[in-house]
């Protein structure tokens, strides 16, 4: 009797067991395609952010070619274009973007920022007037800065750039493009102050280093400022306050810099090297 017992236990718990699988089955499933999902979406990430751009380019444009109608695919597709410079593409793919009628104001502000990168600034424009002025990002104030920038209307363009300076952890890309904007102001100063605040959220940005120089130059600052260069980075400084001096008319200055920068690094600076000769020559020296 007591055998009985533990056989029809077991058995039981065989039947529950084999109940149990056949109904976890689809369950298991699910969470599968749930983990692809995630993977997938998790790949994608990766391509817009650490992966050669052209790269994810390539994976987007196959993707698509699986499933043409994946609205997240053309956005990937897009943006990795953009990152590979390839403006004029991605403009035709933010097109179709706002076509599907999945476009959302990022894609808006995204297809603005592909059209300025193509000198489409009316069509920009327009997009940026058809987002909905509750969307507040950085990258929505950058871009309407630099519109306003573009009509000249420097009140309205130094408020969007303070307000998109704020919107950031890392305001070094906009507080060059602002001191830039005071620089084509004719305001040497103040776009001397803001390259200088770029740098010290980004002491790698060049292209701040480089603003900054030219800013102090247009000033008769024909000396270097203390901030953390490269000693190639250095030899280009000085080769582009050379550049300025020339212009402004101090040769001497510029004679000199010229060769500061190739005693600063001779293999890298042969541009140097052509400009003082040719300086030299004018010179008669």
């Amino acid at each position: 009797m007591r055998l009985l017992s533990v056989t029809t236990i077991v058995i039981g718990a065989a039947l529950a067991l084999s109940g149990c699988s056949k109904f976890q089955a689809p369950t298991a499933d699910k969470k599968i395609s749930a983990l692809n999902v995630i993977d997938a979406s998790n790949l994608n990430d990766i391509m817009l952010t650490v992966a050669d751009p052209n790269e994810a380019v390539t994976y987007f444009q196959k993707a698509l070619e699986k499933e043409p109608d994946r609205i997240e695919f053309k956005r990937g597709l897009a943006q990795s274009l953009v990152r590979a410079k390839r403006a004029s593409e991605a403009v035709l793919v933010y097109a179709d973007i706002m076509k599907s009628g999945e476009a959302s104001n990022e894609d808006r502000v995204n297809y603005a920022d592909a059209l300025i990168r193509t000198n489409e600034w009316a069509l920009a424009e327009k997009q940026l007037n058809d987002t909905p002025p509750t969307y507040e990002t950085y990258k929505r104030y950058r871009l309407e800065a630099m519109i306003a920038d573009s009509h000249k209307k420097w009140k309205k363009a130094d408020a969007f750039y303070e307000t998109a300076a704020g919107l950031t952890t890392n305001p070094a890309p906009v507080l060059n493009n602002w001191g830039y904007s005071k620089l084509t102001r004719g305001d040497y100063k103040a776009a001397e102050k803001l390259f200088l605040e770029a740098i010290t959220y980004d002491p790698k940005m060049f292209t701040a280093k480089n603003n900054l120089v030219m800013a102090r130059a247009a000033q008769g600052k024909y000396t270097l400022p203390v901030i953390r260069m490269t000693q190639e980075e250095r030899a280009k400084l000085l080769y582009s306050i050379a550049v300025l001096a020339m212009k402004n008319g101090d040769d001497d200055v510029a004679r000199g810099l010229l060769q500061q920068a190739i005693d600063t690094h001779p293999r890298y600076f042969a541009n140097a090297v052509r400009t003082l000769e040719a300086l030299n020559q004018r010179a008669g020296i």
